[in-house]
């Protein structure tokens, strides 16, 4: 009988254990690139076609919610053609997967203030939410200009707001209650936050809500992220006992 190696092992999964919820930190676009020697827009491309299959194999493993950080607030300080590649790519993306994610029964959300958006970018995303609201399956929220210290801040200033108004009492606020003025009010806190290209930081990403998900690092880069990394990713979480505080 042969012994396979290690690393080629078929992984099980508990379909009972599986997270409803997964966050993923795509990074390591711009090192592919550099490694293929390519221009950064080919890597940022390549990660796009990487969320897309990552989106299918999710659903079928029965994830309900997956939430990807897909521009940053700290992103508008890379170079202006960047940015300009990266929105039109954001766009080409939509537009491109807007049947795909009809058929596969994939509903489109965003986290994070589209306001700083453009005009054309705003419209597709309003586009592509409407065409897909039906969406039973998995609901795939992009974190758009979206930094979770930006968040909060938005979030206090609502509350402020509607203390002032009569709306809610001071002595009402609680966790529960921040978490509804939260953008991922709708989805509830991850379970699982992936994090990819092996970096060890939370980058400025849900950190109210992954206060107790478990992190998966995985030193593999995102435009190579596939199916197996992701079956990896869950598995682990399935081996741990998962508890609060320390």
């Amino acid at each position: 009988m042969e012994i396979l190696p290690v690393e080629q092992e078929e992984v099980k999964l508990d379909p009972h254990r599986i997270p409803n919820h997964v966050a993923i930190i795509m990074d390591g676009n711009r090192r592919w690139a550099k490694r293929k020697g390519v221009p950064a827009v080919v890597g940022h491309w390549n990660g796009a076609e990487a969320l897309s299959k990552t989106v299918e194999n999710a659903a079928s493993l029965g994830v309900k919610v997956l939430t990807v950080y897909a521009f940053s607030t700290e992103n508008w300080n890379r170079p202006n053609d960047e940015v300009d590649s990266l929105m039109r790519l954001f766009q080409m993306y939509l537009n491109g997967n807007k049947d795909r994610m009809i058929r596969e029964g994939v509903r489109l959300a965003t986290i994070g203030d589209i306001r700083r958006l453009s005009p054309e970018v705003k419209k597709t995303l309003a586009d592509v939410k409407q065409a897909t609201a039906g969406g039973d399956r998995i609901d795939l929220v992009l974190a758009v200009n979206y930094g979770a210290r930006d968040n909060i801040r938005r979030m206090a200033t609502s509350i402020v707001e509607d203390c002032l108004s009569g709306r809610v009492n001071k002595e009402d606020i609680s966790e529960a209650l921040i978490s509804r003025y939260l953008d991922t009010a709708p989805w509830g806190d991850p379970q699982l936050v992936i994090r990819t290209s092996g970096e060890h930081r939370l980058s400025n990403f849900l950190l109210w809500e992954i206060s107790y998900a478990e992190v998966y690092i995985t030193e593999t880069l995102w435009p190579d992220f596939n199916e197996q990394e992701l079956i990896k990713a869950i598995a682990e979480y399935q081996k741990r006992e998962r508890r609060e505080g320390c």
